[in-house]
Parts: structure tokens; C-alpha cells; sequence
């Protein structure tokens, strides 16, 4: 009963994990609302998404064993995604509010990677964590390129509705850099790395509990 108790557990955390993940989308991601912040909060996004998205991926993967469950994982947090979509729609606000972020491509170089390298754990971490942090703003970046302007639909969107810090005011698009889809694979990549080997640390403590 232990046994089964603790699977049961580590399969639910897994859903939590990617649960999380959504909330996080919808918190992190000011750029995908009406913000003068628009590249600022692009990078913000980038490196905290590809964080998220790598300790869940590989902790999901290196339980399993089996390359292809981080791209399950990036499903999932896909699925949860287009439903929060759904609902801030269903309540009248434009469709889109919200951009569904692109973790898919990322999680399956993070798969190919593992697969490549015969399911070495280290490559894992250091090649296929860097990997995500390269690409994960670089596929975010060419799905807003192929999406409405989300500052232009607030523009056209009934301001009273809005709450007041996310009236559209002037954006102030390139003040401080010129380039966020570098800054943030830079910062991504660094990042993501140690974060991939907490992700890969959690899964050592988590078969200790489970043989405990």
C-alpha cells in the first residue's frame, strides 16, 4: 500500500508541477498583456519559463527513463495553457489576452538530447539545459511575430473593463536594449543549467523517499 501510495504521489506532484507551470505563464508573462514593458517583461518570461520548464522536463524524464517525456511534460503544460485561454475568454476578455508559450520545440531538444547521448544524465543537464535556454525565447519570439499585436488590441479594447495597472499607456519598446530575444537566451541559457540539475536532484531524493 506504501509502494502504490508513493507512486500515486509522485504522478500527482508531476501534474502540480505542470499546473504550476500554467499559473506561472499567466503571472510571468506581462508581455502577453497590455504592458508599456513589452521586451522587459519578454525576457522576464523567457528566463523564467525555460527555468520551469527544464526542472519539470528533466525531473519527469529522468524518472521515467524514457527520452519523450519531457515533451509530454511541455504537452501538458500546453493543454492547461489554451485551457486558461479558454476561460479569460469565456469572461469576455479578447482572444488574445493570452499567447500560448511555445515549451514544446524546447522540450524536444531536451528529449534529443537525451536520447543522443544514451540517456546520459550530465549531458542532459549541460547540453540539453543550455538548449532550452537558447530556444526557448527564440520559438516565443516567432510565435508573436505570426500573432496580433497584443498592445494594438488593447488599444482597442474598452479601458474601463481593464483593471487599472493594466491600462495601456505609451510603450517604451527598446529603452534599454534592442535585442530581448538575446538577453533572454543569453540569461536562459546560464540559468537553465543549474536548474535543470536541481530538477535532476529532485528525482535522486525522490526514489530515496520511495525506497524508504
Amino acid at each position: 500500500l506504501m509502494v502504490w501510495l508513493r507512486r500515486t504521489t509522485h504522478y500527482l506532484f508531476i501534474v502540480v508541477v505542470a499546473v504550476n507551470s500554467t499559473l506561472l505563464t499567466i503571472n510571468a508573462g506581462d508581455y502577453i498583456f497590455y504592458t508599456d514593458w513589452m521586451w522587459t517583461s519578454f525576457v522576464v518570461f523567457s528566463v523564467s519559463q525555460s527555468t520551469m520548464l527544464a526542472v519539470g522536463a528533466i525531473y519527469y524524464m529522468l524518472f521515467t527513463g524514457v527520452p519523450g517525456t519531457a515533451t509530454y511534460y511541455a504537452t501538458i503544460m500546453t493543454i492547461y495553457t489554451w485551457v486558461a485561454k479558454g476561460a479569460w475568454f469565456a469572461l469576455g476578455y479578447p482572444y488574445d489576452f493570452i499567447v500560448v508559450p511555445v515549451w514544446i520545440p524546447s522540450a524536444m531538444l531536451l528529449d534529443l538530447t537525451y536520447w543522443a547521448t544514451r540517456r546520459n544524465k550530465h549531458a542532459a543537464i549541460i547540453i540539453g539545459g543550455t538548449l532550452v535556454g537558447l530556444s526557448f525565447p527564440l520559438f516565443n519570439m516567432v510565435n508573436l511575430l505570426l500573432i496580433r499585436d497584443p498592445l494594438e488590441v488593447a488599444f482597442k479594447y474598452p479601458r474601463p473593463t481593464l483593471p487599472a495597472y493594466m491600462t495601456p499607456i505609451e510603450p517604451q519598446v527598446g529603452k534599454f536594449y534592442n535585442s530581448p530575444v538575446a538577453l533572454g537566451s543569453g540569461a536562459g541559457a546560464v540559468l537553465t543549467v543549474p536548474i535543470a540539475a536541481l530538477g535532476a536532484k529532485l528525482n535522486t531524493w525522490t526514489y530515496r523517499w520511495m525506497a524508504a
